[in-house]
């Protein structure tokens, strides 16, 4: 799985504040995942994460 910092996954279970979408903040054996709902960050070993990632959403870099 290609997963980047930066980059936003939808797990497929939600956080209890109701959402589903994480910033990746490091990447490597673990993960640092931001809820962007309420901001709490979460280490989460790189098998669990990859099992329960339904959709990858890129980092946007805008150009000027």
């Amino acid at each position: 799985m290609n997963i980047q910092v930066g980059d936003t996954v939808r797990l497929k279970k939600q956080h209890p504040c109701g959402s589903r979408e994480w910033e990746v903040l490091r990447i490597g054996a673990d993960f640092r995942l931001k809820c962007k709902g309420c901001g709490h960050q979460i280490m989460i070993a790189r098998v669990a994460l990859e099992k329960n990632v339904k959709e990858i959403l890129p980092c946007v870099v805008e150009s000027e």
